[in-house]
């Protein structure tokens, strides 16, 4: 399957915009990183019209390991892998393919971190896991203040910024 959505580009509704902004104020609220995932019609491959909300478990596995987990859901997400891979072969199958992993960041702006990248990369170690790009939302002080989309680039081999565009509904 082709994905142009991997160049950027990708066509967001504010409805879904609106979402993930959610996610992201609801979460800051409980400390934490909001993630999940952007899908839409295969037939139109830049555009997107449903999020979906993933549940974070870092908090879950740092409490129930510190030492093996150290990093906490304020800084870090951690998602079920298991889960999500169903949703991308689902969406395959299904003519509706998930197009953007989101996450979102506490008080520190709208960037994709070196933690960032080794999550898509099994840990850094080769290129991304999915073929997907990546919004990251800032959210500073319970307000969501920036969105940046981001693509992998082999050539540098690493995530750089790319646009997106906002589009009513």
């Amino acid at each position: 399957m082709q994905t142009p959505w991997t160049e950027g580009h990708v066509a967001i509704p504010e409805s879904v915009l609106a979402v993930v902004e959610d996610a992201g104020r609801n979460a800051y609220a409980r400390n934490e990183e909001a993630c999940g995932y952007l899908e839409g019609p295969a037939a139109d491959p830049l555009a997107v019209d449903r999020a979906v909300e993933l549940e974070n478990l870092a908090n879950k596995y740092h409490q129930a390991d510190p030492e093996g987990h150290p990093r906490t859901g304020h800084d870090y997400f951690k998602i079920n892998a298991l889960k999500f891979e169903r949703a991308i072969r689902a969406g395959v199958e299904s003519g509706r393919p998930v197009k953007v992993f989101f996450h979102s960041h506490l008080d520190c702006g709208a960037y994709f971190s070196a933690e960032d990248a080794a999550s898509m990369t099994m840990g850094g170690t080769g290129d991304p896991s999915f073929e997907l790009s990546y919004l990251v939302t800032a959210v500073d002080e319970g307000k969501v203040t920036a969105h940046k989309l981001f693509i992998w680039n082999a050539a540098s081999r690493s995530f750089v910024e790319a646009p997106f565009r906002r589009v009513p509904g």
